[in-house]
């Protein structure tokens, strides 16, 4: 897809069981928000969502799109796909991504599928390969690899080479997304934003309140994810470099971690190159999978 500059990309919404749905068409659709990001509007959605996943918040968002935001809804995926430009996944079930990416593949859009990607490598793999199959860019990411904080941090190269990184955040389950494939997502992406692809084996501990994932990279540097139930719910990272070590708030920035993430994926649908990597995006899928072996055998892991 060639970039356009003249008229707004026409956007497709499928997946709306997740408060992401809103908070992403306020970005894109609403011009006055000071953070609006231009380029693409939501134009069509498919309300989607899964049986059995106890947030049932698919009548809420579905009517907020349509009434606060003009959205046409329609009846299914194939429908968005065929009326829209580029698509934004965003079911908050990673277990339903790839049986909706096999829907709308044919159509050849590019697609931003929102977090998990998927919760298992296998599943990540098939994804990876509908899009090379039908030609489309496909990227994934949580918001919280953008945060502004963090992505100052990484421009910083005073301080040397980065060495290792351990990165915090809440860390709710949730019984229908294998361990930490939840929550435990946005505190994973912080790590390979900061340290890239390359771990070798993970180890993992748990508790009822704590997780903490200890990860060896190829290169010798070690990764750390911990997660929290009770305590400090604060998503944050210490980028660990050759000179010094700085801490993150990734709260601390001045624009929402949605926009910067939104600026990246509207560049993407324009451009069709997706800033990430497939093998990072698989890599990252395997090292929760790994995380999530460890933790229930007590066993060092490989990838």
């Amino acid at each position: 897809m060639t970039k356009t500059t003249a008229t707004a990309l026409k956007l497709g919404m499928i997946g709306l069981d997740t408060s992401h749905t809103t908070a992403f068409a306020q970005l894109l659709n609403d011009p006055q928000n000071p953070h609006h990001v231009p380029g693409g509007r939501v134009a069509v959605a498919f309300p989607g969502g899964s049986p059995d996943f106890k947030y049932d918040y698919v009548p809420k968002y579905t009517a907020q799109l349509r009434d606060e935001f003009g959205v046409s809804i329609v009846d299914s995926p194939e429908q968005v796909a065929r009326e829209c430009d580029a698509i934004l996944l965003v079911s908050v079930d990673g277990r339903a991504h790839p049986q909706l990416l096999e829907a709308i593949a044919p159509y050849g859009k590019p697609v931003f599928v929102d977090k998990p990607f998927a919760v298992c490598t296998a599943d990540a793999v098939r994804m990876f390969g509908l899009a090379e199959r039908y030609g489309f860019p496909l990227m994934s990411a949580s918001s919280l690899r953008y945060a502004q904080p963090l992505t100052e941090a990484l421009w910083d190269g005073e301080s040397g080479a980065v060495i290792g990184a351990d990165t915090q955040g809440p860390m709710a389950l949730e019984p229908t997304q294998p361990g930490l494939f939840w929550y435990g997502i946005h505190a994973v992406e912080m790590l390979y934003a900061i340290l890239g692809p390359g771990c070798i084996h993970v180890t993992a501990e748990t508790s009822e309140h704590h997780e903490l994932v200890v990860g060896k990279w190829k290169d010798g540097r070690i990764g750390t994810v911990r997660g929290n139930r009770k305590g400090n719910g604060v998503f944050g990272a210490v980028v660990h470099r050759e000179k010094g070590s700085r801490c993150i708030n990734a709260y601390a920035g001045t624009k929402p971690f949605y926009a910067c993430m939104l600026e990246e994926v509207l560049t993407m649908f324009q451009t069709g190159g997706s800033p990430l990597a497939k093998e990072e995006t698989i890599e990252i899928v395997r090292f929760i999978e790994a995380a999530n072996e460890s933790r229930h055998s007590g066993d060092t892991v490989d990838l």
